[in-house]
């Protein structure tokens, strides 16, 4: 089973999508577990506040060192040998490659980030590994952590059904068509492409390999 501990001030926002279709067996089954780690729950302030005014100035706020570096400690107390991620702009993209070799981990614990961002001193303190997920910014991290624990689990043993895990271990194309063979739609027809109806797999194969690129 793989463990991902999500430090997250809104995980409403992504725990329906994780609780849906193939990801939400997966949690039914024991394969997958998901925790999360509301940083309000951890802070000192009587208020239950963890946005501050940043140092030298700036518009927005910044997610306070303590209450986020807390909740990762809860989080370490189930997970002693855990990899930390910390989503940022400036991380390494993560790839399907990083999406297998993760899937390989017992515990995976994702930081995710508010407003104009976390305290610079949580990544180095816990020397969390940076992740970006593309050149652009978003709101804050539930997304990017969705979308790990997404694609980190297609690789779990039994968590993708048999065809799915098929089609995984063939050519796969970006270009992909269903019933019926001819579409007509507002006067066009539209054709299935004639190698697909061949039954010729190899011919098939590398005409898929071709539109991947």
């Amino acid at each position: 089973m793989l463990h991902f501990h999500i430090v997250s001030l809104f995980p409403d926002s992504i725990e329906p999508y994780l609780r849906s279709s193939i990801l939400g067996k997966a949690r039914e089954k024991g394969l997958v577990k998901i925790s999360f780690y509301d940083p309000k729950d951890f802070t000192r302030d009587k208020y239950g506040r963890v946005d501050r005014r940043p140092y030298g100035g700036g518009p927005g706020m910044v997610l306070e060192p303590d209450a986020i570096l807390r909740a990762v400690d809860a989080a370490k107390k189930k997970a002693k040998k855990a990899d930390v991620i910390f989503f940022s702009t400036d991380g390494k993209v993560f790839d399907e490659a990083d999406a297998k070799k993760y899937s390989k981990k017992k515990n995976i614990i994702m930081i995710c980030g508010r407003y104009e961002g976390v305290d610079a001193r949580v990544q180095k303190i816990l020397k969390a590994k940076l992740v970006s997920v593309g050149p652009y910014v978003l709101t804050g991290g539930e997304l990017p952590a969705a979308t790990l624990v997404d694609a980190i689990s297609r690789f779990m043993p039994g968590v993708l059904g048999k065809a799915e895990s098929l089609e995984a271990s063939r050519i796969s194309s970006p270009e992909v068509y269903s019933r019926p063979e001819i579409l007509t739609w507002k006067g066009k027809r539209y054709r299935v492409p004639k190698v697909l109806l061949s039954g010729n797999h190899a011919e098939i194969d590398a005409w898929r390999k071709k539109k991947r690129g």
